[in-house]
């Protein structure tokens, strides 16, 4: 008598179901097995694009040339019918007609070349002199407390207000015209760059000095480049308030330059030169502006932001 380990068939074990109706299933249906060994179709990969990087219907350049052209029209078709007069304001069309003759007898390029010698060096001076005094004031507790308190004072006193005294002090000449800019870039600048010194985090801080990172060391990779976005501010800042300056110094006691022009075509009755130079030096600042702003993309490719939707 043998006692057979063989272990029972589940197949058989389930009513209803007998091996027989199994393979006579699988004689039907021979190609079963072969689909079922076959893989399963891989879904295809769509790439995420993000809604800000998609490419827009309108290019960009047409949309931010649209509002400036559509007030040109809107002034060409006041001054066509008549609702704006003349002698108030001239046409586009005089207007370029006028700039046109100013620029072939030599007297725009040269008064241009006048006023950018005068708005570079007073924008380089006041500068070095406000990054100069942000510095000496984020940087060390001793310097805030001696130099902080005096460009406060100062920076609320109106730097038009102080052009007859520096007449008085530089004379007549391109000294007050430059000294005006200077005061008038560099309180903006120090205000800027000191308080992106002082808003530095003060866990970076501990972090650099655990690395053991020196004084100059944490100056140099740590605090300066976490000022830079707000010196870059500055920058942009102050370039307009450089070119406003311009205009005040230009018109007092100057021979020469865009402020001369206006000067001349004021005591003439002239509208259309003098819009002519509110023209120049609205794309000098904006040319001023982007040299600024394409610094600020070079210098802070470390920094993601957020750029619109």
């Amino acid at each position: 008598m043998s006692i057979s380990h063989a272990p029972p068939d589940p197949v058989s074990d389930i009513p209803g179901i007998s091996k027989s109706d199994d393979s006579a299933q699988a004689v039907e249906d021979p190609g079963a097995a072969t689909r079922s060994a076959e893989p399963e179709p891989v879904p295809e990969l769509v790439p995420i694009v993000p809604a800000s990087t998609r490419r827009a219907r309108v290019p960009r350049w047409l949309r931010r040339t649209s509002g400036p052209l559509a007030l040109l029209a809107l002034w060409q078709v006041l001054s066509t019918t008549g609702t704006l007069s003349a002698d108030i304001l001239a046409s586009p069309g005089t207007i370029a007609g006028v700039g046109r003759d100013l620029l072939a007898d030599g007297s725009l390029t040269s008064a241009m070349g006048v006023s950018l010698q005068r708005v570079a060096v007073g924008t380089l001076l006041g500068t070095l002199v406000g990054t100069s005094l942000a510095l000496v004031a984020g940087l060390f507790r001793v310097g805030e407390d001696l130099v902080d308190a005096s460009v406060q004072m100062l920076r609320t006193v109106p730097f038009v207000g102080l052009i007859p005294l520096f007449i008085i002090w530089f004379g007549i000449g391109e000294a007050p015209k430059v000294a005006i800019i200077t005061l008038g870039v560099s309180f903006p600048l120090y205000l800027n760059v000191y308080a992106g010194i002082r808003g530095v985090d003060s866990q970076l801080i501990e972090a650099g000095e655990s690395l053991g990172l020196s004084r100059w060391g944490l100056v140099r990779h740590v605090i300066l480049p976490g000022a830079l976005p707000g010196a870059m501010t500055g920058l942009r800042y102050s370039l307009g308030i450089a070119w406003l300056a311009l205009v005040f110094a230009e018109q007092i006691n100057a021979d020469s330059g865009i402020g001369f022009l206006m000067v001349q075509a004021r005591d003439f009755l002239r509208t259309d030169v003098i819009v002519v130079c509110l023209i120049v030096y609205a794309f000098l600042g904006l040319i001023a502006d982007f040299i600024v702003r394409t610094l600020e993309r070079l210098l802070l490719q470390w920094r993601p932001t957020f750029t619109g939707r």
